[in-house]
């Protein structure tokens, strides 16, 4: 029905435009500047970027009348208006993929230019890392954004809110291909490197090594070979969800008492609990970005989600199995980044270590990053960040290399390291103290 009425707009505007051409007493070319029509954008693209209108010729828009001034407008028609042409949203795409676009803006994805923009040493960042999207922005760019943020991208782009789109990060334009968007690879640019190498996982797991033959067809078509979409986006669902969320850390605590009080400290390093263990207004903000579960009833959904996609290829047993093993080593890895936390804490506590500015918590802020003032404070973000990471992700995504050896053995690595850097300062500290004061 949008697409009807999209349509019939388009119609009556163009029997209106005939009816001002005959009407008009003046010259017809003051008028056919004002707008462009598809032909025109085709027949002078063609020319100035061919390969724009090549992509869109192989899309499915090209044959169901879905063309430039569809997503554009038609306002732009020379070298001289660029600053005119609308750059499409998710809002744009919603015309015709509602359903989609409802997930979309209900997942995690959505939350990705939010979740960018919280982190509290972001501002320090070039403006090529964030806006430019040459760093952080390259990937968050797929989060919605307000019209303040829209107007930013506008002045940080020469007139033009480069970025402000959003699901053309999977359906790359001009084509804005489904088959495209399925693939592993339409996950590579941003699920890979420093702190989520999920593609380097996967790639090298079972599930991605057999997917990687079908692609070659040394497997055929119908070889059962999972892809992150598989997973992820059961039955094509955009919202891109799952049960432990980003940093696997979640609420409620749980009843084993030694992991509730490491994941605790872990929270309270994040900002979520204060010193007592109470939850802070950061929890607010954990709450909109939707990033971790924070009801068991949430994580219990997603995990049965999991279980059933598992269950396509694997027995019941199995899959619980296999992802209680994961949930073991999130517990794991946190009895070790608990224990490292409590020890740059300790140096806090006894003045060694200067906390961080406006942090008012005992505790090393874990969310400062690569921005963290001190070696010790900057190996912890690392431990964190990096290291624990691959520590459950690599279980999660069947990558033994990335579970041990990238991921536990680095942390265990990473806590010695803090041992031998916290005894280190501590004596410094003391032959400081022992010195005559110079008059």
């Amino acid at each position: 029905m949008r697409l009807f009425r999209s349509r019939a707009a388009r119609t009556l505007a163009r029997l209106g435009y005939v009816f001002l051409l005959s009407s008009f007493p003046t010259s017809p070319s003051i008028l056919i500047a004002q707008t462009a029509t598809p032909a025109q954008c085709v027949d002078c693209h063609n020319k100035v970027t061919p390969n724009i209108v090549a992509d869109w010729k192989l899309s499915k828009h090209s044959n169901v009348e879905v063309t430039c001034v569809t997503c554009h407008g038609d306002q732009h028609t020379s070298a001289t208006d660029i600053a005119k042409v609308k750059i499409p949203t998710p809002d744009t795409c919603s015309q015709c993929h509602e359903t989609q676009v409802a997930q979309f803006k209900k997942g995690k994805h959505a939350m990705a230019w939010a979740s960018m923009k919280a982190m509290p040493t972001i501002h320090w960042q070039p403006m090529a890392m964030t806006e430019g999207e040459k760093g952080c922005g390259g990937c968050h760019k797929i989060g919605d954004k307000s019209v303040a943020e829209v107007a930013e991208l506008r002045k940080n782009s020469s007139g033009t809110e480069f970025g402000a789109a959003q699901c053309d990060a999977c359906h790359t334009r001009h084509t804005f291909s489904a088959e495209e968007a399925r693939q592993p690879q339409a996950c590579e640019t941003c699920h890979m490197g420093f702190d989520h190498p999920q593609w380097e996982m996967y790639s090298a797991s079972k599930h991605g090594a057999r997917n990687e033959l079908k692609q070659m067809h040394v497997l055929p078509n119908t070889a059962a070979a999972p892809t992150c979409q598989t997973c992820h986006m059961q039955d094509g669902n955009h919202e891109v969800r799952t049960a432990w969320g980003f940093l696997a850390v979640r609420l409620p605590l749980p009843e084993d008492k030694q992991w509730a009080a490491d994941r605790a400290t872990v929270l309270q390093a994040l900002g979520v609990l204060d010193p007592q263990g109470q939850p802070t207004k950061l929890v607010d903000v954990v709450k909109a970005a939707d990033v971790a579960r924070l009801t068991q009833e949430d994580w219990q959904r997603e995990r049965d989600k999991m279980i059933k996609t598992c269950n396509q290829c694997h027995s019941v047993n199995f899959a619980k199995q296999q992802l209680q093993q994961g949930d073991d080593m999130i517990k794991n890895a946190d009895h070790l980044m608990a224990e490292a936390i409590r020890i740059v804490a300790d140096l806090y506590k006894d003045n060694i270590l200067t906390r961080p500015a406006n942090y008012n918590y005992p505790f090393p802020n874990l969310l400062t990053f690569h921005d963290a003032p001190t070696v010790i404070e900057q190996k912890l973000f690392v431990m964190y960040l990096e290291h624990r990471m691959r520590t459950f992700q690599g279980t999660f995504h069947a990558s033994p290399d990335y579970a041990l050896w990238y991921g536990w053995s680095e942390m265990q690595r990473d806590l010695t390291e803090i041992k031998e850097l916290a005894a280190q300062m501590r004596r410094e500290k003391r032959v400081a103290s022992l010195k005559p004061a110079v008059k």
